[in-house]
C-alpha cells in the first residue's frame, strides 16, 4: 500500500491518522532511515519502522498526536533500554517524528454579504475548504466567489441537507438578517462541526438563545456558539472582522489556550451583510 495515495484517501474521507517516519538514525536498528509508519483513526496502521515495541510506543503516542493535533518527535536507545529487548537490541539508536494526519477543515459561510464574501477570501488564503451558502441565488454564485469549492442558493431548508458538516467544519453564520440567523443558527447546533460563529451583538445573541430554549434546545448546544464572533482585535470593517473571525478559527483548529476576549464591536448592534 502507498502510504501516501492511503494520507490523501483518508483526508478526503474527513478522517484523522498519524504519520511516523524515521528521521535521524545511529549504529544498527532493524529499519532505516525515512521508513514510515501511518496510524489511522480507528488504530489500524500501515508501513513500519521496524515493529516490536518501539513500534507499539509509536502506535500510543500517535493516539495523543491525533488528539492535540500536534506532532512529537520520539527517541530510542535500543542497546541501553531493557523494554526493547524483543528482537531490537541492534546496538544504534533512532528518533521517529510523528505528525498528525488531518482532514482539510471546511468553513461553510451561511450568508453571502460584505462579511461572508471576506470570510471566504482570508479562509481560503489561511488553508480553509470554503462553501457558501445564501437565500438569495445573486449572493452566492462562483462569480461572487470564486474561491468557494461550492455555492447553494435558495430556501435555507432546501440548503441545510446539502451541506455536508462533521467534526472538521466551520459554521460562519453571517446572513442578511435576525430571522435568517435564527433559522441557520436552529440547525447548526444541532450539527457536529467544530466551530459555530454567528455575527452581530451580543444583546442579539441573548435574544436569540432565548427563543432556541423555548423551543427546547439544551443549552450545551447553545454554549457551543461564538457570538459575538471573533478575537479582539479593534475590527470595524467588513474585510478586518474577516480577519478577526478567521483568526478565532485557526484558535480552535489549533487548539489554542483561551484568553483572547470577543470583539470589540460585540457591544454594538452591528449586522453587517
Amino acid at each position: 500500500m502507498d502510504i501516501y495515495e492511503e494520507i490523501v484517501r483518508l483526508r478526503k474521507a474527513g478522517r484523522k491518522g498519524a504519520l511516523g517516519t524515521i528521521v535521524e538514525v545511529q549504529g544498527s536498528i532493524p529499519s532505516h532511515e525515512s521508513s514510515k509508519i501511518l496510524i489511522r483513526d480507528d488504530g489500524s496502521i500501515a508501513g513500519t519502522v521496524g515493529g516490536g515495541c518501539v513500534e507499539a510506543e509509536v502506535w500510543s503516542v500517535a493516539q495523543e498526536v491525533m488528539r492535540e493535533e500536534k506532532p512529537r518527535r520520539l527517541h530510542f536507545n535500543l542497546n541501553a533500554n531493557p523494554q526493547y529487548d524483543n528482537g531490537l537490541i541492534c546496538g544504534g539508536s533512532l528518533e521517529i517524528f510523528i505528525e498528525p494526519v488531518l482532514a482539510t477543515p471546511t468553513v461553510f459561510v451561511l450568508g453571502g454579504g460584505h462579511v461572508g464574501m471576506h470570510v471566504a477570501k482570508v479562509a481560503k488564503i489561511a488553508g480553509f475548504d470554503v462553501v457558501v451558502a445564501d437565500d438569495r441565488e445573486a449572493f452566492a454564485n462562483r462569480e461572487r466567489f470564486p474561491e468557494a469549492s461550492e455555492t447553494f442558493a435558495g430556501p435555507w431548508e432546501d440548503i441545510f441537507p446539502k451541506l455536508d458538516v462533521n467534526e472538521h467544519s466551520y459554521l460562519v453564520l453571517v446572513t442578511r438578517g435576525h430571522k435568517g440567523d435564527l433559522d441557520c443558527l436552529r440547525w447548526a447546533v444541532g450539527t457536529t462541526a467544530r466551530y459555530l460563529g454567528m455575527i452581530g451583538s451580543r444583546r442579539k445573541y441573548i435574544e436569540i438563545c432565548k427563543v432556541l430554549e423555548r423551543e427546547g434546545t439544551a443549552p450545551e448546544q447553545i454554549e457551543r456558539v461564538h457570538s459575538p464572533m471573533g478575537l479582539d482585535i479593534g475590527a470595524l470593517t467588513p474585510e478586518e472582522i474577516a480577519v478577526a473571525v478567521v483568526a478565532e478559527m485557526i484558535s480552535v483548529r489549533r487548539n489554542a489556550p483561551p484568553g483572547v476576549p470577543s470583539l470589540a464591536w460585540k457591544s454594538k448592534a452591528q449586522h453587517t451583510t
